[in-house]
């Protein structure tokens, strides 16, 4: 093989771990701003309120990077096969990366409102759904490290718990409204709450679809398990 091809195939294969490397970095970070932001909410710690956000322009700025090297990697090496279904992949899950950086900043900043400082309502509930939701980012996040499909299924198929305890909380917020007009500003923020949380599962979930059809060239089924939700 001449030189010359075996430089281009060297610069393409770096050019591909490059693009690994930054929606991973994408991953480690949106993971650890849905972190800090269930922390501040049930704990209510003004620090991890404040680092969630902060933590957005960095995801952002990663997210351009890697639409920039898709564009190039699609422009002047015209991959093909699997290398053409990562490449496009690696796009759609920054899309989805960025968005679950933005409600994990959206959770963080509703975080220290007062009404919720001083809200006698429980919030057990919003903590298991944190706990599933964070557990679920974290296994798509190593699917697509690892490039393991069937890690990537089970997280799709995980989605529903994430469903029911939203419809769930959904319930029990509304009833409290009902009972007291007083409860409706920090359920009101609550609700919020939960419902970033819901979409945070659902880009987890679309993250995941996107992991195994760039590994296995097959797609998952369109209609995937839910529970039941209020869109």
């Amino acid at each position: 093989m001449p030189n010359e091809t075996l430089h281009t195939v060297h610069s393409y294969e770096q050019e591909l771990e490059h693009l690994r490397l930054l929606v991973n970095k994408m991953g480690g970070l949106a993971e650890r701003q849905v972190a800090q932001a269930i922390i501040a909410v049930v704990d209510h710690d003004e620090a991890a309120a404040l680092d969630a956000p902060e933590m957005d322009p960095q995801v952002d700025e990663l997210e351009r990077e890697t639409e920039a090297l898709v564009i190039r990697l699609l422009a002047l090496r015209a991959p093909m096969a699997g290398d053409l279904r990562e490449v496009v992949a690696a796009l759609k899950i920054s899309g989805d990366l960025e968005r679950i950086g933005d409600c994990a900043a959206s959770i963080a900043r509703r975080a220290m409102r007062s009404e919720l400082l001083s809200c006698p309502i429980s919030v057990t509930g919003l903590r298991s759904m944190g706990r599933l939701v964070q557990d679920n980012l974290r296994r798509t996040i190593d699917a697509m490290d690892q490039r393991d499909p069937e890690l990537a299924r089970i997280v799709w198929q995980s989605d529903t718990a994430v469903d029911e305890l939203y419809t769930a909380m959904f319930r029990e917020l509304v009833t409290y409204m009902m009972e007291d007009p007083r409860n409706i500003g920090p359920c009101t923020h609550l609700l919020f709450i939960a419902k970033n949380l819901e979409r945070i599962g659902d880009h987890a979930t679309n993250i995941s679809e996107r992991v195994y059809y760039a590994v296995t060239g097959h797609i998952l089924p369109i209609v995937r398990p839910r529970g039941g939700t209020f869109d």
